[in-house]
C-alpha cells in the first residue's frame, strides 16, 4: 500500500491582484503549484501526486507537468479539473487515486513552502495509526467571538476564547483514506455551495463524530492569499528552510 497527495490548486488569483489561477502565479519565476508538488515530492514518502485545477485551466496546468510527472522530479503526477467548492475538488481529487493508495495527504498549492519534514511528520503520523492528522501552529493573537454587527457595522463581544487551546491549522492534512473517502460521501451534500462547503478535509472528518489528530505544523507552511503573503514568500526564499 502506498500514500498519495491531492494537491489542491483550482482556486483563482483574484485577491492576490492576477487574473490566472493562484496555482499559476509564480514565486521567483516558479508557479505555486510546482513549487508545492516539489515539497511533496522531497519528502520522500509518496507514490504520485493528484493536482486539482479550475476545469477551464486543465491544459495549462497540464503543460507545466510534462509527460505525468512533478518538473524535475520522477514522481508521478496527474491533473484533474477540480469542482466548485475546495471540498469537491478534493473529492475529485481522492477519485482519481490508485486503488492500491491507503494513506492520502491533502495539501493547499498556496503552501509551497511548506518543508518537506512537514510532509513526513503528518504521514508518519498517520501510519502510526491516527487516521485523520492536522498540522498547526499555537494561536498568539487574542480571539474573540463576536454577534451580530449593530446598524453601524460594530460587533458585539460575547467572548474571549482561551487561546492556549486554540490551534491554526495548517496542510499537508493525512488520512486513512476509507475514512476520508467515507467522510466526502457522508458530506457530499455540502460540496456544491461555497457557503455550506468545508473549509478542510479534518471539518468533514469531525462531522462524523471522528478524532482527528494535531502535530505541530510550521512558520513556512503559511498559504499566500494575499500581495503581502507573496511578498513574504519571497524573503523566505532567502531564508534557510
Amino acid at each position: 500500500m502506498t500514500t498519495a497527495a491531492v494537491l489542491t490548486a483550482a482556486g483563482s488569483g483574484t485577491r492576490l491582484g492576477h487574473r490566472l489561477p493562484k496555482g499559476l502565479v509564480e514565486l521567483a519565476g516558479v508557479p505555486l503549484v510546482v513549487r508545492a508538488a516539489r515539497g511533496l515530492e522531497r519528502a520522500g514518502c509518496l507514490s504520485a501526486v493528484v493536482v486539482t485545477v479550475p476545469p477551464h485551466e486543465v491544459a495549462g496546468f497540464r503543460a507545466l507537468f510534462v509527460g505525468g510527472r512533478v518538473p524535475g522530479t520522477r514522481l508521478p503526477a496527474v491533473v484533474v479539473p477540480g469542482g466548485a467548492t475546495r471540498q469537491a475538488s478534493v473529492a475529485a481529487g481522492v477519485a482519481a487515486l490508485d486503488d492500491d493508495v491507503d494513506v492520502v495527504l491533502v495539501h493547499d498549492a498556496a503552501r509551497c513552502l511548506t518543508p518537506s519534514e512537514l510532509v513526513r511528520r503528518v504521514e508518519a503520523a498517520v501510519r502510526e495509526g491516527h487516521r485523520a492528522v492536522v498540522p498547526a501552529l499555537p494561536v498568539s493573537d487574542t480571539v474573540k467571538q463576536v454577534g451580530a454587527p449593530d446598524a453601524s457595522g460594530a460587533e458585539p463581544v460575547r467572548a474571549t476564547l482561551d487561546r492556549a487551546v486554540l490551534r491554526a491549522v495548517q496542510t499537508p492534512q493525512g488520512f486513512d483514506r476509507e475514512l476520508l473517502e467515507a467522510a466526502h460521501a457522508a458530506g457530499a451534500s455540502r460540496a456544491g455551495d461555497e457557503t455550506l462547503a468545508a473549509t478542510d478535509d479534518a471539518g468533514l472528518v469531525e462531522a462524523l463524530g471522528e478524532t482527528v489528530w494535531v502535530v505541530p505544523g510550521h512558520e513556512r507552511a503559511m498559504k499566500i492569499t494575499t500581495p503581502r503573503d507573496l511578498a513574504l514568500a519571497r524573503l523566505l526564499l532567502d531564508e534557510p528552510a
